[in-house]
């Protein structure tokens, strides 16, 4: 069993807009409301793809409750821990060409008695799954390294650790030493402080991590595929060129396409990228299943060093 952690979950209105035009009203074309947060992403692929999993979260108010909702057709099992705010709302414009604006509210804050159920579950919950996957960002009233306490205390009750994260819960994820970190390009140079402008730049920091004890770490890098980094083998995989829909939840189905996989080694990265690829093709925040799902069209290449990858310079 695969467990996701999602201190900061969310309900996902998306629009497809022809075009967003700042200061004037804009029609949207269609409307989807899908259940959110990072790791209720990873979930919902999982979830599809018929892993076992089950999907931790923080719940409050009518918006948690709807999210649990649209969460059981999808066949997600939910484990809700009640809190007296409310689960917050997010909204996603998505153009014709693909472009992606996210509008995401801070979420509610996490009572210090609210937080110590959310992990006392996680650990119960770990002790009985294989993985435990940290996911997104950390609301108000949760410390900065919560991410790092809860690798160590799923390590000793026996799963091995994912984190998925930004800013400074990424940072202090690192210290706790998780078997694998899946950060996007953008997440990693802010980690890093200095650009990447090179796929060998990204390997060497990479390398890095897992000097400090991180076990392996998974980079998505957009339309540009996505690189594995472990402890001795390094690979690179490039999706098929696709029409992208939305890119929202893509990295979130590349992590669950890689834990499906095995959670190590090339074919795990060909089926993330597989599942990524997949994800930009739909609408919302919908994950794929396994008939949107192609790995055969990834290629897994030895890594360059010398590859450019768009946007290292932010």
């Amino acid at each position: 069993m695969i467990v996701t952690v999602t201190p900061n979950p969310s309900l996902d209105r998306t629009a497809r807009l022809p075009e967003l035009r700042r200061g004037e009203v804009n029609r949207a074309e269609a409307v989807r409301l899908d259940p959110g947060g990072k790791g209720v992403n990873v979930a919902r692929a999982l979830a599809a793809a018929g892993t076992p999993t089950v999907a931790l979260l923080p719940a409050g108010g009518p918006v948690g409750e709807r999210l649990a909702d649209l969460l059981a057709p999808e066949g997600v099992p939910v484990v809700a821990v009640p809190i007296a705010g409310s689960t917050r709302s997010n909204i996603t414009l998505v153009e014709a060409d693909g472009t992606t604006t996210k509008i995401n509210e801070p979420g509610p804050e996490i009572s210090p008695a609210e937080l110590a159920t959310l992990e006392r579950r996680a650990v119960e919950l770990a002790a009985r799954g294989e993985w435990l996957v940290c996911c997104g960002s950390l609301p108000a009233g949760v410390p900065g390294d919560f991410y790092a306490r809860l690798t160590k205390l799923a390590r000793e009750a026996g799963a091995k650790v994912a984190v998925d994260s930004s800013g400074a819960p990424l940072a202090a994820a690192c210290a706790g030493g998780p078997d694998l970190l899946k950060p996007n390009l953008d997440e990693l140079i802010e980690l890093a402080g200095r650009p990447l402008p090179r796929l060998g730049d990204v390997v060497a920091f990479c390398r890095d991590l897992i000097s400090g004890g991180v076990g392996r770490v998974l980079v998505s890098l957009g339309a540009r595929g996505a690189v594995l980094v472990e402890e001795t083998e390094t690979h690179h995989a490039l999706g098929p060129l696709v029409a992208v829909r939305s890119t929202v939840g893509a990295g979130d189905a590349a992590l669950a396409g890689f834990l499906h996989a095995g959670g190590t080694g090339p074919q795990a990265l060909r089926t993330a990228v597989a599942y990524g690829t997949a994800a930009v093709t739909q609408e919302g925040s919908r994950m794929p299943t396994p008939q949107d799902v192609h790995p055969d069209q990834v290629r897994v290449l030895d890594a360059d060093p010398t590859f450019t990858l768009s946007g290292a310079a932010a």
